[in-house]
């Protein structure tokens, strides 16, 4: 695509995302506590548990934060018992948008976000209307200059599923989710750190948005992203800064 530039658009993304820092350590709270629900206190057991205290530490979340966060999830602390819930709606020309909700009150979760979606023009879809436009991976960002071939190498015997490098030379590592934890250690080991690292709903395909469209989408995207039930918003629609 004319002008397009993965790096950017990662650049644009983390800086949207650096700016809602306060909703950071709920997010994290609310997901290590499902994590402990669903597969146990212990991290070294539970790979969705040990990516969500990896996460939340690598935020600066205090260590006590984490240990309620994890006891309220076993039962060992009283504590509110959260749904995960999946949405999947379009936004501005169709783009495929999924939101990943973490909710005590289903009903207001799926309010809130058919409010925030058709308010900007974008509207619920049902389940399974988008999700076969996404893959469910790892995802291990380098930033331009990194050495190619030392991703390469580091990744190919870490197991990763595939590397892409971009034509901005930014270099992607995808990795199969259930192996993501172990694929980023063994880069950090080598050295490697990304930018950006996340088990995520990857478009197989990304529409480019610019000027009124572009502003119209973010509009939907931020409203869904502040939704205090709302985890994680993904879509196809590939917004230029």
């Amino acid at each position: 695509m004319a002008g397009h530039s993965k790096w950017a658009n990662i650049q644009h993304r983390k800086g949207r995302q650096d700016a809602k820092r306060g909703k950071i350590f709920t997010k994290l709270i609310k997901e290590i506590t499902v994590a402990a629900r669903l597969g146990g206190g212990d991290p070294a057991m539970n790979p969705r548990l040990r990516a969500a205290v990896a996460e939340a530490k690598e935020e600066n979340m205090p260590s006590d934060n984490i240990t309620r966060a994890i006891k309220k999830g076993t039962g060992e602390l009283e504590g509110v018992n959260y749904e995960e819930i999946r949405y999947e709606g379009y936004g501005i020309n169709g783009a495929a948008i999924i939101i990943d909700c973490l909710t005590d009150n289903k009903q207001r979760a799926v309010a809130d976000v058919r409010h925030a979606l058709t308010k900007f023009g974008g509207n619920l879809g049902t389940d399974g209307c988008v999700a076969f436009m996404f893959k469910h991976c790892g995802s291990l960002v380098y930033e331009p200059g990194t050495s190619e071939d030392q991703v390469m190498e580091a990744a190919l015997e870490a197991g990763a599923e595939d590397i892409v490098t971009d034509e901005d030379g930014s270099i992607e590592v995808i990795t199969a989710p259930n192996d993501f934890l172990t694929v980023k250690e063994a880069m950090e080991a080598a050295g490697l750190k990304a930018v950006v690292a996340e088990v995520t709903m990857k478009p197989l395909n990304e529409v480019e948005f610019a000027g009124d469209d572009a502003v119209k989408m973010q509009k939907i995207l931020d409203a869904l992203e502040d939704l205090d039930d709302v985890q994680d918003v993904y879509t196809t629609a590939l917004i230029e800064d």
